[in-house]
């Protein structure tokens, strides 16, 4: 990000944090608490670039690398969103933050999730972006056909993934960014793509990851609904909730979404983006800006 300088804190787990960070500035500064923006999973910090670009100048945004992506290191294997959650609830007392408006996109919301569950006191509000399902994200074994046979049950079983984590692990090695930008184009920007210079920055962003065997274990597992053996977690999240949903979103699936709202049972606000897949960062920001902060303010 242009003029945003890379931070880091070093966790009492041995692991380090990277962050970016946009003190709140102008005459218009309003007194509300910080933005933290979550990431997502093949991405990291940086692909909130825009929104520290766009959005006023007066909100202070805060962007992390979540463990295992980005600058943030990898020392601890992450068995469950608690393990992030905790990192991230260090990572508040290491920058002497004591509260902040969350917006988590996609996997990041099982970390804004379960953030909101164990330490309910550092979300003044939770915006949900594309997120996984409060009863998580099911991967499946495919055939060689792309059908699914069974659930998966172990991380040896992700790890022989043919369809995702083999060819996606070989291209991040290989730095194979045409592979990476096809799988993309396909499921992320189905509609609008960044412009050539700031996506070969992405593109390098996300061959930085070294934990998607454990993401896609945990996305798999995570299940805070009172459904199919869930922790039930869900109905302790007292903290205002966004729900934001692109209209045209082809890797949360639209049941996806009802579940979480279903979940929540009528306590969290929602909105469906218009004319935005997986990434409304790229398609259509303004919209995106203007419903998030709408939602801020009115908790602030």
């Amino acid at each position: 990000m242009i003029g945003v300088e890379l931070k880091k804190v070093k966790l009492s787990n041995g692991e380090t944090i990277a962050y970016r960070e946009r003190p709140g500035k102008g005459s218009e500064r309003v007194d509300t608490k910080p933005i933290l923006l979550i990431h997502g999973n093949m991405t990291s910090s940086q692909h909130w670039d825009l929104v520290f670009e766009e959005m006023d100048e007066k909100y202070h945004l805060i962007a992390p690398d979540v463990r295992g992506f980005g600058e943030s290191s990898y020392i601890n294997p992450i068995n469950s969103f608690d393990d992030l959650a905790d990192d991230f609830a260090e990572f508040y007392e290491k920058i002497e933050l004591q509260s902040a408006h969350v917006v988590a996109w996609s996997t990041g919301g099982g970390v804004g999730m379960n953030l909101a569950v164990k330490y309910p006191e550092k979300i003044e509000s939770l915006t949900l972006l594309c997120s996984l399902s409060t009863r998580g994200y099911p991967f499946f074994l495919l055939d060689e056909k792309g059908q699914p046979i069974k659930r998966i049950e172990t991380r040896e079983e992700l790890k022989q993934d043919s369809w995702r984590t083999i060819p996606i692990e070989k291209a991040y090695r290989e730095k194979d960014w045409d592979m990476l930008k096809g799988i993309w184009k396909q499921v992320v920007y189905t509609n609008k793509e960044p412009e050539e210079t700031r996506y070969d920055v992405y593109l390098n962003e996300m061959c930085k990851q070294r934990n998607l065997v454990d993401i896609y274990y945990i996305n798999d597992r995570f299940n805070i609904s009172l459904q199919n053996g869930g922790t039930g977690e869900v109905e302790t999240i007292t903290a205002p909730v966004l729900i934001l949903e692109g209209e045209q979103d082809k890797l949360v699936f639209p049941a996806m979404t009802s579940e979480i709202r279903e979940d929540f049972g009528g306590r969290a606000s929602y909105h469906l983006l218009k004319g935005c897949g997986h990434s409304p960062l790229v398609d259509d920001l303004d919209q995106l800006i203007e419903v998030v902060t709408l939602f801020v303010e009115k908790h602030s």
